[in-house]
């Protein structure tokens, strides 16, 4: 892996609306593993990595960039095909060998040879629970919110009825027509089926809609994600007897469930009205995780993250101290 290279943008230093205490958000571009990576940092201190999922880009951890920057380096990257960062055109840049390359390459150019705090949902969960299998040496904490561990996720595919019914969504996401699709009249599809509760509720505002829906109509930035889909064959098995979806990190890397241990400790925030991944996502997970603290958050959904912010930050900020 090649040296990392930085390039701070000129107007780097800017104010996160709507925060009760003002914080300077600096917006650089680092270049890793051949691919240049669109990353929003804040503060000072050992690094806290975090890994968002689809369809979110860096924005998603506004709220943790303002209550860790107290402490920490917090770094929250456009992964690869997101928002503003570089979107290769080949659907092979999108598996998840590549995937985690970049999260090294991240942890590399700023950690400072430091052992780091990763945290991620979602699509960024499933890179993170990789790259602790595969680079425990690294961390010094893993914080996952709902996001399945690969092995578990595969076999639930396999046998869940309930699993396999709330994945569907992932076949559609792999089709041809699914950019035509999300991107129909203004993303209404996303801003209905992600944001569509948190505006009624008041979670989200119209200022936090105007960004997603900016970061989805960039041009290729809404292909660049569903590769993380097509590439690595995500999903349940396919009507008509074809191959099953292999889950991320499983097919990556691993293919003996034996392997798939993290020896990290590890926080689970876990919203359990998520309706893509269901709640037997956490059974038997202490066999692959023996250092582990689950945190179940019964009205959260699959965006628990910004619904209980107070709740996720008093988690996460317990747990690493």
């Amino acid at each position: 892996m090649g040296r990392a290279e930085s390039e701070k943008l000129e107007n780097g230093n800017q104010k996160m609306s709507g925060a009760e205490r003002e914080t300077a958000l600096n917006e650089i571009y680092v270049t890793v593993n051949g691919v240049r990576l669109h990353c929003v940092t804040a503060g000072e201190g050992p690094l806290m990595l975090c890994l968002h999922g689809f369809p979110e880009f860096w924005y998603e951890w506004k709220e943790q960039l303002r209550e860790f920057e107290k402490d920490h380096l917090v770094v929250a990257p456009d992964l690869r095909g997101y928002n503003l960062s570089e979107k290769p055109a080949e659907l092979e840049a999108y598996r998840v060998p590549a995937l985690l390359g970049d999260i090294r390459g991240l942890a590399d150019h700023f950690r400072q040879g430091k052992k780091f705090v990763l945290v991620a949902h979602d699509w960024g969960g499933a890179l993170a629970w990789g790259f602790a299998i595969a680079h425990p040496e690294a961390l010094e904490k893993l914080v996952i919110i709902n996001a399945p561990h690969p092995a578990i996720f595969r076999e639930l595919l396999r046998n869940d009825a309930g699993q396999q019914q709330a994945s569907q969504y992932m076949l559609v996401f792999r089709s041809p027509g699914a950019e035509a699709m999300l991107l129909a009249n203004g993303c209404a599809i996303l801003v209905e089926n992600v944001l569509g509760e948190m505006l009624q509720s008041g979670v989200m505002t119209e200022a936090d809609r105007a960004e997603y829906v900016k970061a989805w109509q960039r041009p290729g930035a809404l292909t660049g994600g569903l590769n993380y889909y097509r590439a690595n064959e995500v999903g349940p098995p396919v009507p008509g007897g074809m191959e099953m979806g292999r889950p991320a990190a499983a097919h990556a890397f691993l293919v003996d469930a034996g392997q798939m241990r993290v020896r990290v400790p590890t926080l689970v925030i876990w919203g359990e009205k998520d309706t893509a991944l269901t709640v037997k996502n956490l059974e038997g997970l202490e066999k692959y995780v023996p250092e582990l603290t689950i945190r179940r958050v019964p009205e959260g959904s699959h965006w628990v993250l910004h619904e209980r912010v107070a709740e996720v930050n008093g988690y996460i900020r317990e747990f690493i101290g």
